[in-house]
């Protein structure tokens, strides 16, 4: 699992569907080490820290062999690295072969996966299409959310590399095919 590209992005307000959002969701190519700290990657923001960032959120990856799903079935769309708001592309992340609480060492870092990405509104608006965060369900993909455990620089083409794997926790897919749903009020 290499890093294909880091992206970075801060909040900005955009309209969607009449409403006034406020989103970091588009997230740009950066070159050279990038320092990935306890909270975010440096030059990177989150809009709305209650659901995005913090500790347990502090960096999002997605996979390049996933895309390929995208272009199968949305091929009106563009899809450069970050098309999803990661600030990480890796050229395989496969999140049925990754554990919740798996530690990977990546450049200098040390993160731990700590959960699926479920998407919110924010993904619709990026796409200008409301049943876009029904169809990455469908998608299986979710991409990976990571805390960091140990601060560090890092680059394109660095390796995560698995230092600890949590056996008795379940794969990132599982954990986001089988989210418990909400009871309605």
């Amino acid at each position: 699992m290499k890093l294909f590209s880091i992206q970075v992005g801060l909040p900005k307000t955009i309209e969607f569907n009449g409403r006034v959002i406020v989103t970091s969701i588009y997230k740009e190519p950066v070159t050279g080490p990038v320092m990935l700290r306890t909270y975010n990657l440096e030059g990177d923001g989150q809009a709305d820290l209650t659901v995005h960032g913090g500790r347990d959120k502090a960096v999002y990856g997605y996979g390049l062999d996933a895309y390929a799903w995208w272009v199968a079935n949305r091929p009106q769309d563009e899809y450069p690295s970050g098309a999803f708001g990661e600030n990480l592309t890796f050229n395989s992340l496969p999140e049925n072969q990754i554990h919740i609480g798996d530690t990977y060492s990546l450049g200098d870092a040390i993160v731990q996966v700590s959960e699926p990405r479920f998407p919110c509104y924010k993904l619709n608006a990026k796409f200008a299409d409301k049943t876009m965060g029904k169809t990455f369900m469908q998608s299986q993909h979710s991409g990976v959310y990571f805390r960091v455990l140990k601060e560090g620089k890092i680059g394109v083409n660095d390796e995560l590399k698995l230092m600890r794997r949590d056996e008795h926790s379940p794969t990132v897919q599982h954990a986001f095919l089988n989210r418990p749903v909400k009871p309605s009020a």
